[in-house]
């Protein structure tokens, strides 16, 4: 096996299902901090910890954002298309 198919498989069974599981579940916890901002009254103590909420979650698909950009850059600096069945339509 060269390095071309291992990458592939490597980012198609591993790396993209664990992006995709991080970005959902960051993007469940800005969910539950907007929801938990919006039911409080206006001198709720919990005001903070929403709003702490809302900033880790929008961290978190920041950097899930850019790991996934980063990985799809060293995969086509190795020439690793991501598809192995070559059925996705690319740019010229």
């Amino acid at each position: 096996m060269t390095i071309i198919p291992f990458l592939n498989k490597l980012n198609n069974l591993i790396l993209n299902p664990l992006i995709l599981l991080l970005f959902t579940l960051a993007t469940a916890y800005f969910v539950y901090g907007i929801v938990k901002l919006m039911s409080m009254d206006a001198g709720d103590t919990g005001r903070k910890e929403a709003q702490r909420a809302i900033f880790w979650g929008l961290v978190g698909m920041l950097i899930m954002f850019s790991v996934y950009g980063i990985i799809r850059f060293v995969l086509t600096t190795f020439g690793v298309s991501g598809d192995p069945t070559g059925y996705l339509p690319r740019l010229q």
